[in-house]
């Protein structure tokens, strides 16, 4: 039987290529968001597309007291399930307003870090007491370094790799998976504006979910997509500190 793959955040451009790369190898699906109506247009283009089951429910990040209940739901839906968790959400804050201003800066680590941990710790422990499955989640190649220009994010990603590094090896015993995921600049919602579009450093929706789809299925550990971001990242982290604090980006 197909598996079947809880999507959180799945309005976003990486999370609807990835569904469709997961509909197309037969896995049933639960898309879950704040835009339900969003969500039930794209369970309806995969259904007819497909010919999966999708299933849609309404999810926030920031409702931690809901968080149990919407597991709970998940798992009734799927019956027995999930076999899997992709989470595809996050938020890119404006720098300088987060640095100014607490409230927006508690924000992006609470959507970005502190949420993912709640939540993905209540799917954790559903797939160690059946223990088979996987978890994926979104993290970010500014998690590697703080720069500059995006620190505060970046603090949040750095959070959220180290999170996953550790839950990693306390499920491993349990035979349930665990992937960090490290895109570097997609073209997207979230980036519009922020990124320049035609630039060979930014890669699209499909390519990164190409990349997700496949490391999902050969339970790889970390994967840097595009893969170049590997050696990108090599590189900034082995700039010694006294040249990097000079560098404006």
């Amino acid at each position: 039987m197909p598996e079947s793959i809880v999507v959180l955040g799945a309005t976003s451009g990486i999370a609807r290529a990835l569904t469709s790369r997961l509909a197309a190898r037969g896995h049933r699906l639960l898309l879950a968001g704040r835009d339900v109506a969003e969500l039930q247009k794209t369970a309806v283009d995969l259904q007819i597309r497909f010919q999966v089951a999708v299933h849609v429910e309404a999810f926030r990040a920031d409702d931690y007291e809901g968080h149990a209940a919407f597991v709970d739901r998940c798992s009734e839906v799927l019956g027995d399930g999930p076999d899997g968790v992709v989470l595809c959400y996050g938020e890119l804050p404006d720098q300088e307003a987060a640095f100014n201003d607490a409230t927006l800066l508690r924000k992006s680590i609470d959507v970005n870090l502190t949420s993912a941990m709640v939540v993905l710790n209540l799917f954790a422990a559903r797939l160690a007491a059946r223990r088979r499955g996987f978890i994926a989640a979104i993290s970010s190649v500014a998690g590697d370094r703080g720069r500059r220009s995006n620190f505060i994010y970046g603090a949040a990603k750095a959070g959220l790799t180290a999170y996953l590094s550790g839950l990693r090896s306390r499920l491993s015993v349990d035979g349930v998976h665990v992937l960090t995921i490290k895109p570097g600049q997609v073209d997207t919602k979230m980036t519009l504006g922020l990124v320049k579009r035609g630039s060979p450093l930014v890669a699209s929706p499909e390519r990164v979910a190409r990349d997700i789809e496949k490391a999902i299925r050969r339970r790889r550990n970390i994967v840097y997509t595009p893969l170049f971001w590997r050696y990108v990242m090599a590189i900034i982290r082995l700039v010694p500190e006294p040249i990097f604090k000079r560098l404006k980006f």
